[in-house]
């Protein structure tokens, strides 16, 4: 089960994240999750939200560069090496992440964003390893801290 993301590239200066956050808020999406990653002059900011169509319409129409992405969301337990457990199977398997970021955590659970190159044998590989993939629907429904 794949989730999309969208993945926004700004330059790096002040304000360009307000004006990301209100261009959503005025289009009535909401941001489940976030992540920046940054360089001196750009920075990707990676977003899950809950209606990706209409995120990326609202960002276009502001003339903001905006692609959806699949990543993949995995359930964890929310203590010393849950993530651990997680990056064993994936090193154990030889598959390759490009990153990662939490989307939070609820109960004794955390969710983590996990990007693939190759997304359909690591959810195969995480299902057989017994880590609990999340769909969109299951994520939307979470109430995360």
């Amino acid at each position: 089960m794949k989730v999309q993301q969208i993945s926004i590239f700004l330059e790096n200066k002040s304000g360009r994240l307000a004006e990301i956050a209100n261009i959503l808020a005025n289009a009535v999406v909401n941001i489940r999750a976030a992540s920046l990653a940054d360089t001196s002059d750009f920075g990707v900011v990676r977003l899950i939200v809950d209606d990706v169509d209409k995120a990326v319409a609202a960002l276009h129409d502001e003339g903001i560069t905006a692609v959806k992405t699949d990543v993949i969301v995995v359930e964890t337990s929310d203590r010393p090496g849950g993530l651990a457990k997680v990056l064993n199977v994936i090193s154990h398997k030889n598959l390759n992440v490009e990153y990662l970021y939490s989307v939070g955590t609820r109960g004794d659970k955390a969710f983590i964003v996990l990007r693939f190159d190759e997304p359909d044998r690591a959810i195969q590989e995480m299902r057989a390893s017994d880590i609990k993939i999340i769909s969109r629907d299951e994520l939307k429904s979470q109430d995360l801290a």
